[in-house]
């Protein structure tokens, strides 16, 4: 054999015998541990507030800071100052009302339950049920006292049946605004009594009302009951929409001196629920007026669509040395995106996601990403994760699709 053929045959032979070499020492085309897919719905903040796609202006109101959230999609529909501190007053009793759901659904607390009212609960100053020092409350009654009627009292009550005392009930508020990813929140007590450290934001607030109405359903009558009767006392709900649109459903009034009139409002029609948050208006009838304006806009201007089903493939993509050619991406919960009306043929999405994708693949871990926009501006993105496993192929099938991916 002359020099010309050896060399020939060595070419022809070198890219198996690398291959071969690779697939042996396991080094090649190594695939890095993928991500877990990120379990929450909401998209991170930074993508373009929804109205910025509208050519139809917000509507002005007389607040401190406002702000108005599809509760579906958990996009921010339209905002003003939604970063800027603010004193939440009572809407801090969301908090401490999803501390106490908390508590009951994991069986520590029953609504039938009676708690033993403190004397510190009894002089917590401020609005009040005007329950009696010493005597026994239950749960159901005391969240009636907390939640229609507003009551400070029945607040701090509460947050010693959760937590033993008010303190420790203030540093699982703390804890469970981390968790939410309320960034700029810090409570210091529980029924929302001004406090210079006791502050929050209009966005965290949203935060927080998305995730009552979503997690906790089962309790949003408290919200919507318009009067309750305690001590021979009756007191009305302060959310006067309760009154004025029936598709209201809570949330919460709050009020002092320096926070100004606040409120978080919720509606529900055709399916759809929208969450406003207004604080610092002038008067009640001004929050009122400006919570409702805001949430007519909101549900007039736009539409919430649903792009993709939970666990549905958004894309089947290639996989190398698998023991099947594709794997299919899809979301870990459905996607819902809110947009101007009309709009919801122009929404574009993109999957990008690891390349060359290498098997194994294990079900639910991360290989990329969805982008969703529109006009070109980046409404939201979600993890792409696998959606059914793929296992390695047998020594043939790796070594043929090392070859291939020589000449890829």
């Amino acid at each position: 054999m002359n020099a010309f053929s050896s060399l020939l045959r060595r070419s022809r032979l070198a890219p198996l015998t690398l291959a071969c070499s690779l697939l042996m020492s396991g080094a090649a085309w190594s695939q890095e541990k993928p991500e877990p897919a990120a379990a929450a719905a909401q998209a991170p903040a930074g993508f373009d507030m929804v109205s910025n796609l509208s050519n139809i202006p917000a509507p002005t109101l007389g607040a401190k800071a406002w702000l108005t959230l599809d509760a579906t999609s958990g996009q921010i529909i339209a905002a003003q100052n939604p970063q800027e501190a603010v004193e939440p007053a009572s809407l801090t009793k969301l908090m401490s009302a999803y501390v106490i759901f908390e508590a009951l659904e994991s069986g520590r607390l029953k609504l039938d339950q009676k708690v033993h009212v403190s004397e510190k609960a009894w002089k917590t100053e401020g609005s009040r049920m005007f329950i009696n020092p010493n005597t026994d409350v239950s749960v159901d009654e005391l969240l009636q006292g907390m939640l229609v009627q507003s009551g400070n009292d029945a607040t701090v009550a509460l947050a010693e049946a959760v937590a033993g005392s008010e303190s420790a009930f203030v540093a699982l508020m703390n804890q469970q605004a981390k968790a939410l990813g309320m960034k700029h929140t810090h409570f210091t007590n529980a029924p929302g009594l001004p406090d210079p450290d006791h502050m929050t934001t209009v966005e965290d607030l949203a935060i927080l009302a998305r995730a009552l109405v979503q997690r906790f359903p089962q309790y949003r009558h408290y919200d919507s009951q318009k009067e309750f009767t305690y001590n021979n006392i009756k007191q009305s709900n302060r959310n006067r929409l309760l009154w004025a649109d029936s598709t209201v459903d809570g949330l919460k009034t709050g009020h002092t001196q320096s926070a100004g009139y606040c409120l978080v409002a919720t509606a529900l029609r055709d399916g759809r629920r929208v969450v406003s948050v207004l604080v610092g208006a002038a008067s009640d009838a001004a929050r009122t007026e400006s919570s409702l304006k805001l949430l007519n806009w909101s549900f007039k201007n736009f539409d919430t669509v649903k792009l993709l089903d939970k666990d549905k493939p958004a894309v089947s993509a290639r996989v190398w040395e698998g023991a099947t050619e594709n794997a299919e991406l899809g979301l870990s919960n459905a996607l819902w995106v809110t947009v101007p009306r009309g709009r919801a043929d122009d929404i574009k999405t993109e999957a990008r996601y690891t390349q060359p994708l290498m098997a194994p693949l294990t079900e639910g871990t991360r290989a990329g990403t969805l982008l969703v926009s529109l006009d070109g501006k980046e409404l939201d993105q979600r993890p792409l994760v696998v959606l059914h496993s793929v296992e390695e192929a047998g020594f043939f099938g790796r070594l043929l699709d090392k070859i291939r991916l020589l000449f890829e």
